[in-house]
């Protein structure tokens, strides 16, 4: 585990050298646990939308709710890099996008991610102007799913592709650190990750990026009803808590003095 406070600048130094692990957290206990585990990249990522607060999507997830997390998260004080993402209808306009970034910051966040690329270069430019560094998302977008009908693989058509590709290398060229890449072809994927100077962090995405990101109640097996397919290694935590849970319950009732 290191002992040594990762920055954005070391993220981005990774690329070629070393693979990079990530992981979200949204509470100071789980902060404190992946910090732990030596994880360099820490998320508050909008998913706690239907993994903590039982919202159906992420487009629910307001300012004042990431705030709050991150500075939950914040507390522990981690190694890691604390990002927060800014979430929907938070940079819909340049000043919102400084304002709100500020914002997270201020809670404890030491980097934002926002979905997009040359849509929001605007915002993007300003956030790294305002010396906030900036995570880029491109992919499948969450904070999208309702205008898009639902979660869709992307780069499949040659359209998707080619607006990939000029999307990823519009957020190098602006200065962001990395960018994740969620549910993108795995050839596209690993040709994103060939082309730019900057970390690519899947999540879905195949191999061929710079390292992988997940929920991680995805990965522990505490996520309400659904773990993605992609997630390999599962810990079954929450049977193991269902079971632990029940015995208790049990051996109240069955209690004789």
């Amino acid at each position: 585990m290191s002992t040594r406070k990762i920055t954005a600048a070391d993220i981005r130094a990774m690329k070629g050298r070393e693979r990079i692990a990530a992981l979200t957290a949204y509470d100071f206990p789980m902060a404190r646990v992946v910090d732990q585990s030596g994880i360099p990249l820490i998320l508050v990522g909008d998913s706690l939308g239907m993994v903590v607060l039982g919202y159906p999507d992420t487009t629910h997830v307001t300012q004042g709710e990431m705030e709050h997390h991150v500075r939950a998260a914040a507390r522990a004080k981690p190694n890691g890099l604390l990002v927060a993402d800014m979430p929907f209808h938070s940079y819909e306009t340049v000043n919102d996008a400084v304002k709100n970034a500020n914002a997270l910051v201020e809670a404890g966040a030491e980097a934002v991610k926002a979905e997009g690329g040359r849509n929001i270069l605007p915002q993007v430019n300003a956030i790294i102007a305002a010396e906030i560094p900036f995570l880029g998302h491109l992919g499948m977008l969450p904070q999208h799913v309702l205008e898009e009908g639902g979660y869709y693989i992307k780069g499949k058509r040659e359209s998707e592709r080619q607006e990939l590709l000029a999307d990823a290398q519009a957020l190098a060229d602006a200065g962001a650190f990395a960018v994740v890449l969620e549910l993108v072809t795995g050839p596209v994927a690993a040709e994103i990750t060939q082309r730019i100077p900057i970390p690519t962090i899947g999540i879905g995405s195949g191999h061929g990026c710079d390292g992988e990101i997940l929920v991680t109640t995805d990965l522990i097996g505490t996520s309400p009803d659904y773990i993605p397919k992609h997630v390999k290694n599962n810990a079954h935590l929450g049977d193991q808590m269902r079971v632990a849970i029940t015995d208790w319950k049990n051996s109240v009732l069955n209690f004789r003095k």
